[in-house]
């Protein structure tokens, strides 16, 4: 390939929308161009990269046994319908009609048209297990798209899914994916963690991410050094920091704390540590009759330690907030506690509320917690004594850095990830919605055991340059750079000596195998470095009359400070040796 013959286009400042490093320096390599709000053009350069993810996810993919078809972006109404998510996916599946009227939406999955296809044409055990993945544009509403590619509307996508007759065979399967996504980042070249994870609106019951490891990164990935213990923060289990409860020290006093609304503000005042203090969040869930119409309010009192946090996933996952909570408005508030928030306690509440602790706040003695009455809060509160055990103990808050690992080997870290693919077991709970079935051993239907497994191949691209840049530009992982070697000849109108090395040493290169570039654009060395080294190209070979005059050429790594002298005979020989280091 040659730079004149290719589409080149890059900025020396990124538009001021952008707003963190890879949607920069992408729309400054001239890699994507926006058409709308989370909507881009992949320009050339990009697509080249994006070509090599795919390869690279393809290549595994096939290697694990999946079998790759094409489903439509255009889904029919009825296949959702069936599932009930046309509704309960919200406002970010997107839905039009037909000139008929027919309702159909933009995929953002195709859990429901897979398992269409599964129902009609896997009809015995003994086709079974089959894995079907697609190469797909996806496309989700979100309320605010931004950060580029990051969290874009339209994406591409790859999907697979699994069908097995039994648990245990659907774990098999899953386990497949499992290693074949580490096949798959490990050969992109990124520094990623697979953490256990909360399975979300998709369902099921197992679930991994394979997280980029990036400081920008959305989502916070709890760890253990020590260990393979990792898990995303909104699953990481975090113990009972306190192995038993101590006996009553103190007695229960009703103390003053005139203004001081916060957990934080009464420990300082009252000069107490704020791991002695507990703080109350009161949520309620909308009761509803058999008949389905509204029949009141249960309010629900969580206590968590004064220094942690509710985590929202696992308190969803506790029996009686798991058909969604929302948090209490001011006037439930008054109607149970007889005051307003930042003087809250499950002590002397006016009615009725269910009353769930943290491991911790269970284990705790002389606490604590508001009295329930403006500018007061109870010292000296015990279990038992004070008031009644709580109604349930549950794991309700973030883990924080420094709390003992779960498999008691160590003491966790937390760091930020970018998720970048989603392995999950999805169990029988599309099978049975659409009655998809097979026929097993005995004769009898059964319904299939799914997996479903994604990777964004485009947000790959923003996650890699998230992890990899610097002040000069995009640090592309060899494997999904646009190309893997640049030529710079330097006075390339002016020397046809320069040319001839140039055009030969490209020729090597490419009959190698090799993805280069010969930039033939007669450009000012500073232009072409610099044009290079912000598109992230990871080795560059520069060729002037100097050097030949010398019997030389100079190479240099993207990740290199300074330039090596090569012999102008080994040139093509020490690039292929870079490559194969990489």
């Amino acid at each position: 390939m040659r730079a004149t013959q290719f589409h080149l286009f890059t900025l020396k400042e990124a538009p001021s929308d952008a707003e963190i490093v890879s949607q920069q320096l992408m729309l400054r390599a001239g890699m994507i161009r926006k058409a709308a709000a989370g909507i881009y053009s992949y320009q050339p350069i990009g697509l080249r990269s994006i070509r090599k993810v795919e390869n690279i996810v393809r290549e595994e993919m096939n290697r694990a046994g999946a079998l790759e078809l094409t489903m439509p972006m255009v889904q029919p109404a009825e296949l959702w319908q069936e599932t009930e998510r046309w509704d309960k996916m919200g406002e970010e599946l997107l839905r039009l009609k037909d000139r008929h009227g027919r309702d159909f939406a933009l995929q953002p999955t195709s859990e429901e048209v897979v398992t269409d296809i599964a129902r009609q044409e896997l009809k015995s055990y003994r086709q079974l297990p089959k894995n079907f993945y697609q190469i797909q544009t996806k496309f989700r509403d979100e309320r605010r798209p931004r950060f580029g590619i990051m969290r874009g509307r339209e994406f591409l996508m790859k999907d697979a899914y699994s069908f097995d007759r039994s648990a245990d065979a659907a774990g098999v399967s899953y386990d497949n994916m499992y290693a074949a996504y580490c096949r798959i980042f490990d050969r992109l070249g990124l520094d990623y963690r697979a953490v256990a994870a909360d399975t979300g609106a998709i369902g099921g019951d197992r679930s991994h991410e394979f997280q980029v490891i990036a400081d920008t990164g959305e989502d916070a990935i709890v760890y253990c050094p020590d260990s393979d213990y990792a898990a995303n923060i909104e699953l990481a289990e975090a113990v009972a920091l306190l192995p038993s409860r101590a006996a009553a020290a103190q007695d229960l006093q009703k103390s003053p704390t005139p203004g001081r609304a916060t957990c934080a503000e009464v420990a300082d005042y009252l000069e107490l540590p704020l791991a002695n203090t507990v703080k109350s969040l009161v949520l309620a869930t909308d009761d509803v009759d058999e008949a389905g119409k509204p029949a009141g309010v249960t309010v629900w009192l969580l206590l968590v330690r004064g220094d942690h946090e509710l985590n929202e996933v696992k308190a969803g996952k506790i029996d009686g907030l798991k058909a969604g909570f929302r948090f209490a408005t001011e006037s439930e508030i008054l109607a149970h506690f007889g005051c307003r928030p930042g003087y809250l306690g499950p002590i002397g509440t006016q009615k009725a509320v269910r009353v769930v602790a943290d491991r911790t706040v269970a284990s705790m003695s002389d606490f604590v917690c508001g009295a329930n009455e403006e500018d007061f809060h109870y010292t000296g509160v015990n279990w038992g004594r004070d008031l009644p055990e709580p109604e349930l103990v549950a794991d309700i808050r973030n883990v924080v850095a420094g709390d003992p690992s779960p498999d008691g080997k160590g003491v966790l870290a937390i760091q930020r990830g970018i998720e970048v693919g989603h392995v999950f077991y999805l169990g029988t709970k599309y099978s049975k919605a659409m009655n998809a079935t097979f026929l097993d051993e005995d004769g009898k239907p059964k319904h299939f055991e799914m997996g479903c497994y994604g990777i964004g191949v485009t947000r790959i691209l923003g996650a890699a340059i998230e992890q990899n840049h610097d002040g000069r530009g995009i640090i592309w992982p060899a494997a999904i750079a646009p190309f893997e070697v640049v030529i710079c000849p330097v006075g390339w109108k002016k020397s046809e000596a320069v040319r001839e090395a140039a055009e030969k040493l490209h020729a090597e290169l490419l009959a190698a195998g090799v993805d280069a570039i010969l930039d033939d654009r007669d450009e000012r060395p500073g232009v072409m470095f610099a044009d290079w080294e912000l598109i992230g190209v990871p080795h560059r070979v520069t060729i002037g009359d100097r050097g030949l005059k010398e019997g030389q050429t100079e190479y240099q790594g993207r990740r290199d400070a300074e330039a090596s002298k090569v012999a102008i005979a080994d040139t093509a020989g020490f690039v292929l040796d870079r490559l194969r280091q990489a």
